[in-house]
């Protein structure tokens, strides 16, 4: 006859054994901890965002085909705008539909953080060469939402472009 196996059937003297009940407890422990993060984001996210986007989100609805046909005859202008942010300026360059400068037009802007209503600033712009007109604006640094309108030759422009200030 062969010797029959040997089977270990206790624990190694003075050592720990993982059991059912230490691993039921490291999964509840780490739901708990996983839950309760969730809750302090969740508080904390509630706390900073007022859940308002707008102060008249009524009339914003109302207005909203208005917005789409002032959109509409804008493209069909087919003017352009780029706009640039320099050392305690703030500048938009207007073009016709063929590419020529448009001057005479009467700017005004605002800038504003894209995650904050902090720090908005209303600016008026003055045209400082043929299509090319220019804002001072305070000492900035980090992304600004620039808004601005331009209106002449019986028309008006809206536009918003990102710009950056290092």
């Amino acid at each position: 006859m062969s010797p029959s196996p040997t089977r270990a059937t206790s624990a190694p003297a003075g050592g720990w054994t993982l059991t059912g009940w230490h691993v039921l407890g490291i999964v509840v422990g780490f739901f708990a901890i996983i839950i309760a993060l969730n809750i302090w984001f969740l508080t904390l996210a509630y706390r900073t965002f007022p859940g308002q986007v707008s102060e008249t989100p009524y009339e914003d609805g109302v207005a909203f085909n208005s917005r789409i046909a002032r959109q509409e005859a804008q493209a069909r202008l087919g003017w352009t705008a780029a706009a640039a942010a320099g050392p305690g300026r703030a500048r938009v360059e207007m073009r016709d539909a063929s590419g020529a400068p448009l001057r005479g037009l009467v700017l005004t802007g605002r800038l504003e953080r894209p995650a904050t209503e902090a720090g908005r600033t209303d600016l008026r712009f003055s045209e400082t060469a043929p299509g090319r007109y220019e804002a001072t604006v305070p000492d900035l640094s980090g992304a600004w939402d620039l808004s601005f309108v331009a209106r002449g030759e019986g028309h008006a422009f809206e536009g918003s472009r990102r710009v950056t200030w290092p």
